[in-house]
């Protein structure tokens, strides 16, 4: 699908579904009344379209930082408000296309993974919109550091099932998910969260997410008569970076920087950076970068951030990689906690842990860059589930 990535490495009993599934989307996103639906949901229910912000404070402080450093250089910064969608992040723009699509295909129950948990409450808000029941797959691990997140879930009613396995995280919870379809492939649907998975997962999260750029053109066009120099986006399984990019690609002069989560540090071996310390292989039904040992085993992925702690990512995202379209780096934990305050001291938003990672980046780039440019990042995520997290590493006792 995907150059030499992507594909679908699947179990046989799961094969006639994946099938249905791919022949179901391409009839629904050319279908007005599908279309229809989703369009009225996104404005009415999720609050679409998100906001293009100016962020003037921050704007200012890396001016002020270009100055202290003999430059009189500083990108003004926008930021695509994904935090301000229903449930708090860009997940619900994926969930409500394929509970529409789950709908029509019969099915009468959902299954979901999540990491950061974000995923996880998008998927329970819509099964509670439309009165299906749900289970959610969550790695022990990341129930301990996101507890208002498996709050919020089961409140909307939604079982959340733990994960022991492995390390009791993202991977884990896919793997337990992947299983559950397998057993229950008559009546269940699988709302995979994002950019990855067999074949047509990558594609179709892409598309429900691309709706992001696609606002994020026509705003900036609007505020500044141009579109912008550099796009930016964190970047674990890649949803919300494909997002924001997909509607760029063909425009050449717009540059995308992707984020990954570079945990301890690229050395430590204590990171999630799948393109810059890893290497092609399959996983969860897509051949894409992995984190691997030197005898093929999955490794541990590391990552401060619940979303990004994950030892692979999106198939496109390789390819993209490797056509050298888009430029992938890393954040390191500690950075993204520095960026998390800065944005919350210069433009009172408390982003996720995810998106703090691309601020991170916003602020060793902007500096650098002439007054005249513009970056867009997608804030893709609000940080209240963050907080308790932060308050142990900052050691602050709630």
């Amino acid at each position: 699908m995907f150059g030499l990535f992507g594909g679908r490495f699947v179990a046989e009993t799961l094969m006639p579904l994946i099938l249905d599934l791919e022949e179901h989307w391409a009839k629904a996103k050319v279908d007005p009344q599908f279309q229809a639906e989703l369009k009225a949901l996104s404005t009415y229910y999720a609050g679409r379209p998100s906001k293009l912000y100016f962020a003037e404070g921050l704007t200012r402080h890396l001016r002020e930082v270009a100055s202290a450093g003999g430059s009189n250089g500083g990108a003004k910064v926008f930021f695509k408000r994904e935090d301000l969608n229903h449930t708090g992040s860009h997940k619900i723009n994926n969930t409500m296309g394929q509970i529409l699509l789950a709908r029509r295909m019969g099915k009468k129950r959902i299954i979901a993974e999540t990491g950061a948990g974000q995923h996880g409450v998008a998927t329970a808000t819509v099964c509670a919109l439309f009165g299906m029941p749900c289970v959610v797959y969550m790695g022990a691990t990341d129930i301990e550091r996101q507890a208002p997140n498996v709050f919020r879930m089961k409140m909307l009613g939604a079982e959340v099932r733990p994960v022991t396995s492995g390390t009791g995280t993202l991977k884990d919870a896919m793997n337990d998910a992947l299983r559950d379809w397998v057993a229950n492939v008559t009546d269940t649907y699988y709302i995979i969260g994002t950019v990855a998975g067999p074949h047509p997962y990558p594609a179709m999260v892409r598309d429900f997410q691309s709706i992001i750029g696609v606002e994020a053109r026509a705003q900036i066009l609007k505020a500044e008569g141009r579109l912008p120099d550099k796009l930016v986006a964190c970047i674990g399984g890649g949803s919300n970076a494909m997002g924001l990019f997909h509607p760029f690609l063909d425009d050449r002069d717009v540059a995308m920087d992707a984020v990954e989560a570079a945990g301890l540090g690229l050395n430590s071996g204590k990171h999630a950076a799948s393109l810059q310390g890893g290497k092609p292989g399959v996983l969860h039904g897509n051949r894409t970068f992995l984190l691997m040992d030197d005898d093929g085993q999955i490794a541990e992925a590391h990552s401060i951030s619940a979303g990004l702690d994950y030892p692979g990512i999106g198939p496109e995202h390789s390819w993209l990689h490797d056509i050298k379209r888009v430029n992938y780096v890393a954040a390191t934990d500690d950075e993204a906690v520095e960026a998390f305050k800065l944005l919350s001291r210069t433009e009172g938003i408390l982003p996720a842990l995810e998106p703090a990672h691309a601020l991170a980046h916003v602020a060793r780039i902007a500096p650098k860059m002439a007054k005249d440019k513009i970056i867009v990042m997608n804030l893709c995520g609000r940080g209240d589930k963050d907080i308790f997290a932060l308050a142990e590493r900052l050691g602050v006792k709630l």
